[in-house]
């Protein structure tokens, strides 16, 4: 039945019921997912916290695949429940997952479901940032979401050693996999921030590289240099960004755990250069010979990373406030938009489009054109770069609207 609504739905178009095939299977057999993962011989990887999920998860994978494992993972971006069993559907050979090992990307909420039914070998918990306060509440209910996750798992569970509200994991006795760090050294320590130092703008103390500890130690432009077992490798990224650079140490930390002796530390830096960015998340998209990178953005640490990270381009910045997104946008106070200049087109769409405008002048940014049109606004944005370059930002549903606009634009 299951298999029959994966095909239905596929027949309606992209983007339609990716989780209903998997909502189908549960109601009709409950305990279905732990009879569908408890096959793998080397068990279930989940990977959860606020920011870097999708990217992490895909790094994992790849990073996996390129040392022959057969894997399994939710690459759809549904990342509850019912869209792990959705992923899986497809896959069945006479009701089995020919695969290794499965890596997963669970919403901080849904993860807790998930280890009530399914206990993973091993979890990577990237960071606890606040967001979505409308659905989590305060960060450390989140905190409290992703420590349950820890106690449930079997084996190893990586953690981000920089994130104060996980590092206090070491000392949790509840917890009986054993504990692997990531983290950041020398210059690249300032890159993470916990909320707290967002606001006070004071930037971390460098750390000294640690061999027990798989660090991001340098960036500087694209290339990134890596700190693993007590060595130094550096290769330059395709993917965006300050905060995609840190999620390739999280996510070599974990398949290094995984493969053990089969690690090779200088393979695995050279195979980050080859992975390019999961969808919407600082993916370039060519349109009519102009080049758009389309950025993901959620919560105030993670726009605040992003804008960072970015060149000074025509940009324009999406803001929806549907559940998917966060209802409540006044997140959007807490980052600081002085990096964009005045000297490039800056515009606004999206539900909340005047409520962005309004925070752009709060900070002395020319605010070109307000557009609420989301497909309107894109249109105009790609006449405007006349086959030059630009970047949008935008919140869960208007990134994967625009996604969709774009590539028709394509067609």
């Amino acid at each position: 039945m299951g298999k029959l609504a994966y095909i239905a739905s596929r027949a309606l178009g992209k983007g339609h019921g990716s989780a209903l095939p998997g909502l189908i299977a549960e109601k009709i057999c409950p305990n279905y997912l732990s009879r569908l993962l408890s096959q793998l011989p080397d068990g279930v990887v989940l990977v959860s916290g606020t920011n870097g999920k999708t990217t992490t998860t895909k790094i994992v994978v790849d990073l996996l695949r390129s040392e022959g494992k057969k894997v399994f993972t939710n690459s759809s971006g549904s990342n509850y429940v019912r869209g792990v069993i959705s992923a899986g559907l497809p896959l069945l050979h006479w009701g089995k997952l020919p695969m290794d090992i499965a890596v997963l990307e669970l919403d901080e909420a849904y993860a807790t479901h998930f280890v009530d039914q399914v206990q993973p070998k091993y979890s990577l918990l990237l960071n606890v940032l606040r967001d979505q306060l409308d659905r989590f509440g305060e960060i450390d209910k989140t905190a409290d979401l992703l420590r349950y996750v820890a106690e449930h798992t079997t084996d190893t569970v990586v953690i981000n050693r920089d994130d104060p509200r996980l590092a206090h994991l070491t000392r949790d006795s509840k917890i009986k996999a054993s504990i692997h760090k990531f983290g950041a050294s020398g210059q690249a320590s300032q890159f993470y921030k916990t909320d707290e130092e967002i606001h006070s703008g004071v930037a971390r103390p460098a750390v000294a590289i640690n061999k027990n500890v798989v660090s991001l130690d340098d960036l500087t432009g694209s290339t990134a240099t890596y700190a693993i077992d007590g060595k130094t490798y550096s290769v330059k990224l395709r993917l965006f960004g300050i905060h995609n650079a840190l999620n390739c140490a999280a996510a070599m930390a974990m398949s290094r755990v995984i493969l053990g002796d089969r690690f090779n530390a200088s393979r695995s830096v050279d195979n980050l250069g080859s992975i390019r960015p999961a969808f919407g998340r600082g993916e370039i998209i060519t349109v009519n010979q102009s080049e758009i990178r389309l950025v993901l953005v959620k919560n105030p640490s993670g726009f605040q990373l992003s804008l960072d990270s970015s060149d000074n381009l025509p940009t324009l910045i999406a803001i929806n406030d549907a559940h998917a997104d966060g209802r409540d946008v006044s997140w959007l106070w807490d980052v600081s938009f002085a990096r964009l200049s005045s000297d490039d087109i800056v515009a606004t769409t999206g539900v909340r489009a005047d409520d962005m405008a309004v925070r752009l002048m709060y900070d002395q940014v020319n605010v070109d054109w307000v557009e609420a049109d989301i497909e309107r606004a894109v249109q105009r944005f790609i006449r405007k770069l006349a086959g030059g370059q630009g970047q949008i930002f935008a919140t869960y549903t208007a990134m994967l609207k625009i996604r969709d606009i774009l590539e028709e634009a394509n067609d």
